[in-house]
């Protein structure tokens, strides 16, 4: 007599085995993107020259170009949509709603308002601003926390719709707030403060290359070991609650994991809009399931194609990777909307 195992595993294998083929494809996609990245622009680089060089051979000009301006970008922008793509993807699985991301819900407008704050008020710039950035990020998701009341007991879908409501809700008012402050600054501080929310990698260097690296070296390994809890608490309260899983502070972990993920990425590139939200949808369409590592590098496959897209099809013109993100995401929305009601799984 066949087992339940036996029974399923023919559906299982096809499953599996598009995950990993669609995996090892966009993977393959985002290698020949860096590769992009590094060798396409003004002036173009040849294949040999660049590679003599990351082998550290010094050449000149080219050294620098490959060096210390396209290769930190393009490394930048990989982590930058890893942590993206995860971040969107924990915050849609576990709310249980496709339209959930960090730019819905106020976090990533939080971090942006902390770094206008730090603007307008204490004239920071550099590492400053960073940590500025940071603390706003965090400090939404804090007070997101507490007046959605994700901590305390209740249904789980009246929980996930109360802190996606708060969180739409607290980003407006963080929207008007940042509003407010560029009125208060000068011309070139809104200028710059403007550039900076769009969403850009111009600034890329290999120090933020560092401080990305050692996020998602942290970061991705306290995911993982959520992820399983994450499969439980997909079965609902009352039966993780059974299976010995403790529910608010599971929740609480993941929510701050997903936050740290998206608030340091803003910190360092800016809010670039809708890459968290597109990475999770697209990863499901190509997989056939969720999927956080295909998300993962999904996201980092839009962030540099964005950025690919903005500084080589515009002429003279180079555009900062958020606008490209931004007229993607805008259709895809509108797209999903129609689509995919609210408060599906």
């Amino acid at each position: 007599m066949n087992s339940p195992a036996l029974r399923t595993s023919p559906r299982v294998r096809p499953r599996t085995r598009r995950t990993a083929l669609t995996a090892i494809a966009a993977g393959l996609l985002l290698l020949g993107l860096v590769v992009v990245r590094v060798l396409v622009g003004t002036p173009m680089v040849p294949l040999d020259l660049a590679l003599r060089v990351i082998g550290g051979e010094t050449i000149p000009g080219i050294s620098f170009i490959v060096m210390d301006h396209r290769l930190p970008t393009a490394v930048v922008a990989l982590l930058a949509g890893v942590a993206f793509g995860l971040s969107g993807t924990v915050f849609q699985t576990l709310l249980r709603n496709p339209l959930a991301s960090p730019d819905v819900i106020g976090v990533t407008i939080g971090a942006s308002a902390g770094a206008v704050i730090a603007m307008a008020f204490f004239q920071a710039d550099g590492r400053a601003l960073f940590w500025f950035a940071l603390l706003g990020g965090l400090g939404t998701a804090v007070l997101l926390l507490l007046v959605a009341g994700v901590g305390r007991p209740g249904a789980a879908g009246a929980v996930d719709n109360r802190f996606v409501l708060v969180g739409i809700g607290l980003a407006a008012a963080l929207g008007a707030l940042v509003s407010y402050l560029l009125t208060r600054l000068s011309l070139q501080s809104a200028g710059d403060a403007m550039h900076w929310m769009i969403g850009s990698l111009s600034t890329s260097t290999w120090d933020r290359v560092a401080v990305l690296a050692a996020a998602l070296v942290v970061l991705i390994p306290a995911l993982a070991l959520l992820v399983v809890r994450l499969r439980i608490l997909q079965l609902g309260d009352e039966t993780a609650t059974s299976l010995g899983l403790p529910v608010p502070r599971t929740r609480i972990a993941l929510i701050m994991v997903a936050v740290a993920l998206s608030a340091l990425t803003v910190a360092v590139t800016g809010p670039l809009s809708f890459v968290a939200f597109l990475s999770g949808p697209i990863a499901r369409m190509l997989a056939g399931r969720p999927s956080f590592p295909l998300a993962a590098v999904v996201g980092a496959v839009i962030v540099l194609l964005a950025d690919i897209i903005g500084q080589n099809l515009f002429g003279g013109t180079e555009l900062p990777a958020g606008v490209i993100t931004g007229v993607l995401g805008a259709p895809f929305l509108l797209w999903l909307l129609t689509r995919t009601p609210t408060t599906g799984r």
